[in-house]
């Protein structure tokens, strides 16, 4: 047994409540290395003759560890539950407590959870893992109403760049609400559309002023009040981590230096404050966005006003919050606090370009944006840097950062304004970009497109990647249109592919060939894809018995048979399967399988 792999800590990413009556747990061990892993728990006040011992489940498996994890119940508040971990490799038994891995169970040596607070593990709003997210860069979406352009607008679809506009504003998002009800998307989320100097509004000057450019506050109620009608949420971009270089408090400075009552707002490194070079801290080392000390007092109550003000004034349902990981976690448990006491349904989701452990802890952040996932997806089906186990080990090793209620919270992303698009990633190819997708609305978490893309916009990294958005339905492409619209009704139809658990069941480096489970309260779909070039035969491990089954996307049927005694499939010591059918994949496809209704 690889003693040094094995990990636990009573600690919030290993031990959580769902509930006051409910904990999870979490073990991590070395990759097929435990035959056996059991939870053994009693409360402090009820030993030793209510001791219990439950199996623990592996759930994830990546490269170099399995993850485990384990529920328990109690009929009375789950506190002071004292609990150690038995493991076997099918040679040996440990147990495993609070000094690590003995020969002996622990006579004192167990682990001990206290108190499931209020504040604790992940709570995020129940709606927030049905939705399928639409991000839309204002300037670029939809021009409706040309008397706010400013005096030196472009004509639309001109070539982006850093500095010009072409038009968008809210009152085009109004006009488009049809398009997106159409499509099928849940939820809006826009960067920044408060007064700023730029075309992205990333240097905020007024958080309480919308942009003249994009519209006005009962525009922007509009737009709430008719996508609600919609069933069609709203969140919008909070920059709280820099301002702008002409916000108001950030001027003071400027000009008054150590005298501006604004100084503790900000990180000057010396007076008189300069901005060539910039001799105060700002975001990225860029000059025209200084960074905020939301460390300060009245720093922090000024952007939780900002946050409280739009939800309450306008409606919104949320935040998507810039440079999350770059801000302090106090902030965010304050922001979060002030913010869920009057709106309690409000959600959260926060940048982030790696982990976000950080963020998501239960009195923190909903979610965050998973670069991970999209960085993962782009490796292996964009640019063919990775092979099936590969994106395995990556996305299992992702999977494992978080608990299993924020990773169904997670903004799972293919391209942003921060990114060259998928489809140019790919070299234009829609095949490929159409796997991407396929793959995006069937993986924990919530899918989100990047306007455009659903009918084949393109571009490289920023400014290309925020062209305008392409309304002549000549030149939109229709088919990959409806091939977005067909999977997204195909995630809002299966719960299995928003609750159900994650296993895959096929893994070549030979064949290139990827399998998934998606299981959920006895619904089981399995995802196939082929990303390569050629046409494959591939043999699916089921774990259902012989039946039929529907391939939701080519509408074919094929029967499965049972699995043959000392075959060996993939990850068959996780799950055990009952049978297997025989498919064959065309060159770059996907398959979506179901069981067939009789």
């Amino acid at each position: 047994m690889n003693k040094a792999a094995l990990a636990h800590r009573p600690v919030e990413s290993f031990v959580y409540p769902v509930h006051s009556k409910k904990l999870v747990f979490r073990f991590q061990a070395a990759r097929k290395d435990l035959k056996s892993c059991f939870l053994v728990f009693w409360r402090r006040d009820e030993a030793p003759k209510k001791i219990r011992r439950i199996p623990m489940r592996c759930t994830l498996r990546d490269r170099e560890h399995d993850y485990f994890s384990g529920k328990a119940v109690f009929q009375k508040t789950a506190c002071y539950i004292r609990y150690y971990f038995e493991l076997s490799d099918g040679s040996q038994t440990v147990w495993y407590g609070a000094q690590g891995a003995q020969p002996t169970k622990p006579d004192e040596n167990y682990f001990e959870y206290l108190y499931p607070n209020a504040g604790d593990g992940p709570h995020p709003p129940e709606w927030c893992e049905r939705q399928i997210y639409y991000q839309i860069f204002p300037e670029r979406f939809q021009n409706g109403d040309r008397s706010n352009d400013p005096p030196d607008t472009v004509p639309w679809g001109s070539s982006p760049s850093r500095g010009n506009t072409m038009g968008g504003d809210l009152k085009g998002i109004i006009d488009s609400i049809d398009y997106l009800s159409k499509l099928g998307i849940t939820c809006l989320y826009l960067t920044p559309i408060f007064h700023g100097s730029s075309n992205h509004k990333y240097d905020t000057i007024d958080y309480y002023k919308i942009d003249p450019q994009f519209g006005t506050e009962e525009d922007l109620t509009a737009l709430t009040d008719q996508c609600h009608k919609q069933g069609i949420r709203i969140v919008l971009d909070g920059v709280f981590n820099h301002c702008g270089y002409y916000f108001p408090p950030f001027q003071d400075l400027v000009k008054n230096g150590e005298r501006s009552k604004y100084k503790s707002w900000f990180f000057p490194l010396e007076f008189p404050v300069k901005s060539d070079p910039p001799n105060y801290e700002c975001v990225g080392y860029y000059k025209w966005m200084p960074k905020l000390n939301l460390s300060n007092p009245e720093t922090c109550d000024y952007f939780v006003n900002v946050g409280k003000y739009w939800v309450g004034k306008c409606g919104i349902d949320g935040w998507r919050l810039d440079v999350a990981d770059e801000i302090e976690g106090r902030f965010w448990e304050r922001f979060s606090g002030a913010l869920k006491k009057d709106f309690p349904e409000a959600v959260l989701i926060g940048e982030s370009w790696g982990d976000a452990g950080r963020l998501v802890l239960g009195n923190r952040l909903d979610g965050a944006m998973n670069y991970l996932f999209k960085n993962a997806v782009t490796d292996w089906l964009a640019k063919g840097k990775i092979d099936a186990p590969e994106f395995d080990h990556r996305v299992n090793r992702m999977l494992s950062l978080y608990p299993e209620e924020t990773r169904r919270c997670m903004y799972n992303l293919l391209d942003s304004h921060d990114t060259p698009r998928f489809l140019y990633d790919c070299g234009g190819n829609l095949q490929k970009l159409k796997l991407a997708v396929a793959l995006m609305m069937t993986f924990p978490g919530c899918p989100a497109v990047f306007y455009g893309d659903e009918i084949g916009l393109t571009g490289a990294n920023d400014p290309d990647c925020r062209r305008a958005m392409n309304w002549d339905g000549a030149r939109q492409n229709h088919a990959l249109f409806a091939w977005y619209r067909r999977l997204i009704r195909v995630r809002k139809k299966y719960g299995a592919l928003i609750r159900g658990n994650y296993c895959a069941n096929l893994c070549s480096s030979e064949t290139g060939l990827y399998g998934f489970i998606r299981s959920d309260r006895g619904q089981s779909l399995y995802i196939v894809i082929n990303p390569t070039n050629r046409k494959q035969n591939a043999a699916v491990p089921l774990l259902e018995p012989e039946s039929e089954w529907f391939d939701l996307l080519s509408k074919e049927t094929v029967s499965s048979e049972k699995t043959q005694k000392g075959e060996s499939y993939y990850n068959d010591d996780i799950v055990r399967y009952e049978s297997k059918l025989q498919t064959t994949m065309a060159p770059c496809s996907v398959k979506i399988y179901i069981q067939k209704v009789v």
